[in-house]
This record gives structure tokens, sequence and C-alpha cells, in this order.
């Protein structure tokens, strides 16, 4: 899969960025902030006669839809993922290397910080049954660290493709991003007519996918390379058509409700973000190069995959911490929304953002690690890419248990084994969400 040796150079598109682009760099790692904050605010805990009550904070409520509108990154966590990973590899065939190369390191700076996290989590579902907590908040912690892996298989397949999807954009790069559009809106049309929700959820490859071309777009220049008038309209009317889907009801105005599964929404949100990133690039590499500025983005970028795949540990130890000390005490919680409850949320923000970049701290060594040398096979690679998607899906699709998490971590090992013939090559610093 996706171990094609594409073309790299474009004769038809502007010069591109000689150097890294610290701009982009530093939106990354406001994203990878705005993922853990949104996280944090919807998480609710509550204690009743029966016991503790874990539940999203934002179901019912009215506040999460303007929230998604200000902190709904994923969209542009690809438009990213696009660019940085396009120069990555256009890079890595500059000097020499292969597809097979590229993903296999793909694989490796996606799954081994992963294996780690999963094997943890397995073990302290474990020793949760053991000390006898109730098998359904067991079962809640499961399902709630769970729902965010979905970002890691789905990213891990677009990268796993985008050797080929380079290709494609390299020979036919608007007939290949509409391609993926109009594919991504049959979906949506199929799943209202037919009433078939799973239909939607095709759309983890095809709206992602999308995204990930519009990247390649901005790596290229084409993008910047339009007068600003353009680039203006486009992203003004990306956003009156996406209004215009919530005033019609096509689609539902809380972007978080557009994500699961993905919809064409998320395609417009994109071309939102992407413009208003080309109309203000400059000012935001000048700003990120302040050394504040710099130092935080320095921070998050090295440790990007560790903070994702820790936030969501960090946010239930939290919850469930707090509920021990509710039955411990006989301390009343506040009720989720009420005043209280908001006004002790920049607590728990800072909170969960402190304890985050403490565990990035702790365990980012396992998302730093140099890669070890690639296999040169690409039916290997193929067969490692896909049992490291299955073992995620397997935690999407079933929940988080000791028993899943045990067979998960077995084939996301299998999946690193795969991808090297053992050995070890010097590291370029660089992780799997960044340019290498």
């Amino acid at each position: 899969m996706a171990i094609v040796h594409a073309p790299h150079t474009v004769a038809s598109a502007p010069p591109r960025r000689a150097t890294r682009d610290t701009g982009i760099d530093f939106l990354r790692a406001l994203c990878v902030v705005g993922v853990v904050l949104l996280h944090s605010i919807m998480v609710g805990v509550t204690v009743t006669d029966a016991g503790p009550v874990f539940e999203n904070a934002s179901d019912g409520t009215g506040w999460i839809a303007p929230l998604s509108w200000l902190l709904q990154v994923m969209p542009l966590f690809f438009v990213i993922g696009g660019f940085s990973g396009l120069l990555a590899y256009r890079r890595m065939r500059e000097r020499g290397g292969t597809a097979v190369g590229f993903v296999a390191g793909r694989v490796h700076r996606l799954l081994r910080p992963a294996v780690f996290t999963i094997a943890v989590v397995g073990v302290g579902l474990a020793l949760l049954t053991i000390f006898g907590v109730p098998a359904d908040l067991i079962a809640t912690a499961g399902f709630r660290y769970g729902q965010p892996l979905w970002f890691l298989g789905v990213f891990l397949l677009c990268q796993a493709l985008l050797p080929l999807l380079a290709s494609a954009h390299e020979h036919a790069p608007l007939r290949t991003i509409a391609a993926l559009a109009v594919a991504s809106v049959a979906v949506d049309v199929l799943r209202a007519a037919t009433g078939l929700e799973g239909l939607g959820f095709l759309n983890l490859a095809f709206v992602w996918m999308a995204l990930q071309q519009l990247g390649f777009f901005l790596a290229d220049g084409r993008i910047d390379a339009l007068s600003r008038r353009v680039r203006a309209a486009a992203g003004i009317g990306a956003l009156s058509l996406l209004i215009a889907t919530f005033l019609t009801g096509l689609y539902s105005p809380d972007l978080i409700a557009n994500i699961n599964p993905p919809t064409a929404a998320l395609l417009l949100v994109g071309i939102a973000h992407t413009s208003l990133l080309s109309l203000h690039r400059e000012c935001l590499e000048r700003f990120s190069r302040r050394a504040r500025v710099a130092a935080f983005t320095g921070f998050v970028t090295a440790r990007t995959m560790t903070i994702y795949l820790w936030h969501m540990p960090v946010l239930l130890v939290m919850a469930g911490a707090t509920a021990v000390y509710a039955l411990t005490t006989d301390a009343v919680l506040p009720a989720l929304d009420s005043a209280d409850w908001w006004a002790a949320r920049p607590l728990w923000l800072a909170t969960a953002l402190a304890l985050s970049a403490l565990a990035a701290v702790a365990f980012a060594r396992f998302e730093a690690q140099p890669a070890p040398r690639a296999t040169t096979s690409a039916a290997r690679l193929a067969v490692g890419t896909v049992s490291g998607l299955v073992g995620v899906v397997l935690l999407l699709a079933l929940g988080t248990s000791v028993a899943t998490a045990l067979i998960a971590v077995a084939l996301i090992a299998g999946a690193l084994r795969l991808a090297a013939v053992g050995g070890s090559l010097p590291s370029s610093g660089a992780t799997a969400l960044v340019p290498a």
C-alpha cells in the first residue's frame, strides 16, 4: 500500500520554501493544545447515591457548538500534515530515499509511542479490576481512552498512502483533490438517503485524505501564489457555504458532531482555515520566531504524539481522582454546566495542560528514539501497516479493555517489527507530524 515512487519535482508550481516554516510549526503546536483543551472541558464528573458518574459534559448544551468553531482544529491539523509530509517525502527522495523508507519511518514515529501508552493503559485497567472497581466504570474509562485514537489510525493511513497521493498530485493535482472531495460528498448523500449511519465512516478516508491533499497545494506554493483577493474570497465563500448548510439543516452547527463520522462540512472548515493561514502566514512566521513562542513550539513539536496519546489517560486520572475525593470527603461536586462548574474550569484546564506536559516530558523518549533501519520490502511493510491499523481499529470498535489492549499491543508490536530489519539509523530529529 502506498509504496509508489512518485516524482518529486513540480514544473508548474511556484518555487517551494527551502527552510523550515516556523509559523506552521507554531500553528501545529496550537492545534495540539486546542485538542487537549477541548477534550478537557468535555470531562464531566458527578457523584450520585449509586456512585460516581463520568459523562460528556457537553452533551445537550448550547455552548459546545460555538466552542467547536474555535477548537475544532482537526481539518487544519490534516492540512498541516499534508504540507509537512509532502515536504519531508520530497526531501527524503532528494537524499536518495524511497517511498518504502518514508512509510516505514512514519509507521515507527506514530506507533512506537502508541504501543507503550496502550500497554500502560491495559495494565492500569487490569489493576482497577483487581482492586474491585465496578466493571461499568472500567468499561467507561476504556471507552473514553479509545475515542481519540481515531486520529492515530486515520493519520497512519493518510501517511502510509502519502507517496501514492503525492504521485497523483504531481500528475493531476486538481482531479485528485476533486475526486476525494466528490467522494466525501457522495458518502454524505448516500448516508442521508439510506439512513445507514455506518456508511459515514467511509469518510474517515475520503475527508481526511482530501484535507491532506489540500496541504500539498500549500506545500507547493500554489495557494500562496494566488492573489490575496482570491484567497480571501475562497475562505469567505467556504465559510458562507458552511453557514448555509447549517441553516438548511444539511449539517450540524456543532463541528464536533461533524467528526463522528466525518462529513464534507469539514472540507469547508479546512478551506477556511487554509485561507486564513495563507493570508497571515508571513505575520505568523515572524511571531513564531520570538524567543518564548519558539520555546513553546519546540517543546510541543518534539512531543506531539506523546502529548496526544497521554492527554486522555491524564484526564481519566483527573476524573477518577475527583470522584475519589468526593466520595472520601463527602464533598459535593458542582452540577455540570452550573455556575460553580464553570468557575472551576480555569483551574481544571490549567491542571490538564500541566499534567499532560509532565507526562510528555516523562515519556517523550519513546517518540524521540532513532528509527530502526527500514525494511526494503513493500509487501512486508504493507502487512505491517495493516497490522498496526487493525490494532488501533480494534480499540475503537470494541473499546479498550485488558484483552483488547493486549491484542492491540501484539498487533502494533508486529507492525513495528515488520517495518524494520534491525539496526538503527541516526535520528532526523523529526516526529511523525513534522517535516523530517
